[in-house]
């Protein structure tokens, strides 16, 4: 019904709070687009770094991080004014970022690295590094409504990780399908919904017993995933 035009490559996008914006992250070009999602026209671009990849949305003021793969970097941005505000140093290749509900942490999977970087959002500080376990590859990133627990996939570690937000640290690995990407929980928190590229299907994980219920097989190479209230 319509096609709206961004940048070259865009990668991840995230929605406003008010739900009248979508930001994007446009990977060619090294910046992050906004998007008016009532009339499909650009409101701003803002640079960043090589190759921006994952974004997110703080949900207690509304500020955009957008990681950036090439060089490990995070840039905050204030949508309002349309300017970076910090750039954080994570290293690692980031691909996906995670806020707590109360905006105070946030959390990026950092795929080269193995682990989970850790953000204090208020000062935009890296304040830590969750080490995950050998041979993961961490892509997608989901917090409990509680925000005591993160949710990671760890690509060709075929198995999400749990962590505790608490302690910061691994919880346990739940095993799901092959080269697992994106993840989504559902509305009620109780399951998580994971995108699995090399089997092709979408694993079900029941989050109370930590346990893979089934698949779903679905088209081929399914990197991402999303959840519609009812």
């Amino acid at each position: 019904i319509d096609r709206w035009h961004v940048g070259s490559d865009p990668e991840q996008f995230a929605i406003s709070k008010d739900g009248k914006f979508a930001f994007i992250a446009n990977e060619d070009d090294g910046s992050a687009s906004i998007i008016d999602l009532d009339s499909g026209q650009a409101r701003g671009r803002i640079k960043v770094s090589e190759e921006p990849e994952g974004v997110g949305v703080n949900p207690a003021n509304g500020e955009v991080y957008v990681t950036c793969e090439e060089k490990g970097e995070v840039f905050a941005i204030n949508p309002d004014q349309q300017r970076v505000i910090s750039t954080i140093e994570t290293g690692g290749r980031p691909r996906s970022i995670a806020f707590s509900p109360d905006g105070t942490r946030a959390y990026v999977a950092c795929e080269n690295g193995g682990y989970v970087a850790v953000i204090d959002a208020r000062p935009h500080k890296m304040l830590s590094k969750i080490q995950l376990p050998t041979g993961s590859l961490p892509m997608g990133t989901a917090v409990s409504r509680d925000g005591k627990e993160l949710y990671v996939s760890t690509g060709r570690g075929n198995a999400i990780a749990i962590i505790d937000t608490e302690e910061n640290k691994l919880a346990t690995t739940v095993p799901v399908g092959n080269r697992v990407w994106g993840i989504a929980l559902d509305p009620g928190g109780t399951k998580l919904y994971t995108a699995n590229g090399a089997s092709n299907d979408v694993s079900v994980v029941d989050l109370k017993s930590r346990q893979e219920l089934r698949r779903i097989k679905v088209g081929d190479g399914p990197w991402g995933i999303a959840i519609v209230r009812r």
